[in-house]
């Protein structure tokens, strides 16, 4: 019958407990291996850039703050896609990716100046100023736009519109603080027109329906879109524009094919139920 002898015993309980001290180890001298690797051998050596067209690569490479022999696993993307946009304003969408073993790849989705802000009248600004002193009777001066401004679909701020501009122009809002690059700030009374102004921007691009509109005006309860320059559409601030849209195509083509395409006058789509009504425009105020 086989003995066995205390010392062996002895070296087998040591065996069972330092194994799992001695496993944790090794993994931790294997990921420290790796580790020093990737920061010796996984240095930036060139960032490639697509789907730019208004910037050029240098300019995004600049922004982006990525510099040649950076660490390709210690760049913070979410910091470099905040510095891009921040600095380049027409920059949208972007994605950030490393292409081992020392390339990083960024796209970029650039905005479209959709529409331009007008200024806002000494009216406005005095009622967002009266608003701001009503939740804090010590607030300093409001700042507001002196000047129309262009945004995005997405409601960002682009630059000052320039005098040629061919976007949108929007009345209605009081632009506060505007800063290119950063998103569009109004008072509090205005939220609700300003989501509706985003909302019927984006259905207006999924419609292809842009170059049809010649100015929005924003009301306290409903907007106004002059349609082909010879109807003034009428739409609640919550409405399902998309819908809306569709229906204002569809009674266009039925005037145009009652009327021809002079036909000219207002659509009001507010009315409870389903259904517009029209009015033809009096003659002295339809175009020529």
């Amino acid at each position: 019958m086989p003995r066995y002898s205390h010392r062996s015993r002895t070296r087998r309980r040591s065996r069972g407990r330092f194994g799992p001290l001695f496993k944790l180890l090794c993994v931790l001298a294997v990921v420290v291996a790796l580790t020093a690797g990737a920061t010796v051998f996984f240095r930036v050596e060139r960032v490639s850039v697509s789907g730019n067209q208004r910037y050029t690569q240098e300019e995004i490479i600049a922004a982006s703050g990525i510099e040649l022999g950076d660490n390709l696993y210690s760049l913070n993307k979410v910091r470099i896609g905040r510095n891009i946009r921040t600095t380049l304003p027409y920059i949208g969408e972007l994605t950030i990716n490393r292409a081992l073993p020392s390339t990083i790849v960024i796209k970029v989705t650039e905005w479209e100046a959709v529409a331009q802000l007008a200024a806002p009248s000494p009216e406005q600004v005095a009622a967002a100023q009266e608003e701001l002193n009503a939740q804090d009777p010590d607030a300093e001066p409001i700042k507001t736009a002196g000047e129309p401004w262009l945004i995005s679909v997405g409601g960002k701020l682009l630059e000052p519109a320039p005098a040629d501009s061919g976007a949108i122009p929007v009345s209605g809002l009081t632009p506060i603080a505007p800063q290119a690059g950063s998103l569009l700030q109004v008072p509090e009374g205005e939220r609700t027109q300003m989501n509706a102004l985003t909302s019927l921007l984006r259905a207006l691009e999924e419609a292809e329906m842009k170059a049809d509109v010649t100015a929005i005006r924003l009301e306290s309860t409903q907007l106004v879109l002059r349609y082909l320059d010879r109807f003034d559409v009428k739409m609640r601030l919550n409405a399902d524009f998309q819908y809306d849209l569709r229906l204002m195509l569809t009674i266009r083509q039925q005037l145009d094919e009652k009327h021809g395409e002079t036909s000219a006058g207002s659509i009001d789509l507010t009315r409870d139920g389903d259904y517009a009504v029209y009015s033809p425009a009096k003659p002295d105020e339809a175009p020529v």
